[in-house]
């Protein structure tokens, strides 16, 4: 299948060669997914560490909530997304869109961005929003370059999803600067929705293709003609947003969520249970579309107490969708595109429940109660120490060649 990812060989034995092997900048930048894995996850931990530990930090215009929201979704969601992207584009297209300098590139615009938001000077600020609309605006036009060379037209659409991301960032800073709540809120609900486009397309193209590659004799739907419908769904939605029709959305969103669990439900969950690998992508995915019912609800105003809270549905989906899916495709997608064997070590699996765990308790953080903080902290923790987990275990791996082709270049 040509639209698929590099698979690691079986019979690689990369335990005893690893150690020998030394960290090379070439390597590192050789594909996207090297530095941005590792620029994405570690700010997962760090932002977060800031929002929950230490908010007295955050300062204006981007501060507090305003400042979450945003590192959350566009300094870290989106920046996985980027990386999976320039990655898996090489395969699609035969060509690699961004490697050593302009790789290097796009992330100094991204890593300029972060503690440019941190600052409370106007022209700081200005410099975050710049360098980060170059960020996902070249990362769109890289894209879009190797798709047009490679003639990969079922692709084409993906450069304009990545360059949409971009372009609901650069509106919710500009919010930001308003003061005005209510719009900034609508901002991100439309960048979450750009995001749900993204997540909803990748999750459906990987998904069954890596089960059928590790469950033998299973086969799966892929889900083409249902997929093209929720992703046409996902941009009327995102239309009515832009357009201020919260009530029309609604239905549109809950077609969406019921089309993503419909295809979860086709792709026969059961067979994958005793695969961690395979589960936690199922189980990520599946919480998309729920928290896109949650999202319907509430813009049709038919949700109250917890669920009336439009915290409920941005964490189901931000934390139980798009992180869930982010912690299985960055172990999946990491181990296949070092070249190393497709199995979970310890420290992987409880990366895995420890997300699960945060996911769980920040929802149960919602609900009015005198636990309420308690149980915001043990997620914050829970979080922290699965993206912890994760750099140790796979930064030794990303800044070193490939064990089976170590002189690459």
């Amino acid at each position: 299948m040509a639209d698929t990812l590099h698979m690691a060989s079986p019979g690689i034995n990369t335990n005893e060669q690893a150690p020998s092997l030394k960290p090379d900048l070439d390597a590192f930048l050789s594909l996207g997914f090297r530095p941005l894995y590792i620029a994405g996850c570690a700010w997962a931990l760090v932002s977060i560490a800031l929002w929950i530990f230490m908010p007295h930090w955050l300062q204006q215009p981007l501060y507090g909530l305003a400042w979450h929201a945003h590192e959350m979704l566009w300094g870290f969601i989106g920046t996985i997304a980027v990386g999976f992207l320039l990655t898996a584009s090489a395969t699609w297209t035969g060509h690699n869109p961004a490697r050593g300098a302009t790789l290097a590139g796009l992330c100094l615009l991204w890593l300029a961005a972060r503690p440019a938001y941190l600052v409370d000077h106007p022209l700081a600020f200005q410099v975050g929003l710049i360098a980060e609309s170059l960020f996902f605006g070249l990362s769109a036009l890289v894209l879009m370059r190797v798709m047009l060379k490679g003639n990969s037209r079922r692709n084409y659409g993906v450069p304009l999803m990545v360059l949409g991301l971009g372009l609901t960032n650069i509106l919710f800073l500009l919010a930001s600067q308003q003061g005005n709540y209510l719009v900034l809120m609508q901002r991100f609900d439309l960048g979450l929705l750009c995001m749900a486009m993204l997540a909803l397309l990748i999750g459906r193209r990987v998904i069954p293709f890596f089960a059928m590659r590790m469950v033998p004799g299973l086969a799966l739907p892929m889900q083409v003609r249902s997929g093209q419908i929720q992703l046409g769904a996902t941009g009327i939605a995102i239309a009515l947003g832009l357009a201020g029709q919260q009530v029309l959305m609604a239905p549109v969103l809950a077609f969406t969520g019921l089309v993503s669990l419909w295809q979860v439900m086709g792709w026969k969950p059961a067979a994958v249970l005793h695969k961690p690998m395979l589960w936690i992508l199922y189980l990520g995915y599946g919480a998309l579309g729920a928290g896109l019912l949650l999202a319907a609800l509430h813009s049709a105003g038919l949700t109250s107490g917890a669920l009336g809270r439009s915290a409920t549905h941005v964490h189901t989906i931000g934390m139980g969708g798009f992180a869930v899916l982010i912690i299985g495709m960055v172990t999946r997608t990491a181990l296949g595109h070092l070249g190393r064997p497709l199995q979970l070590d310890a420290s992987m699996l409880v990366s895995y429940w420890l997300m699960i765990a945060a996911v769980v308790l920040r929802l149960l953080a919602l609900l009015p109660s005198a636990a309420s903080t308690p149980l915001l902290h043990a997620s914050a923790a829970c979080w922290i120490t699965c993206m912890a987990l994760y750099l140790w275990r796979f930064v030794p791996m990303l800044i070193r060649p490939r064990p089976d082709r170590p002189l690459e270049r």
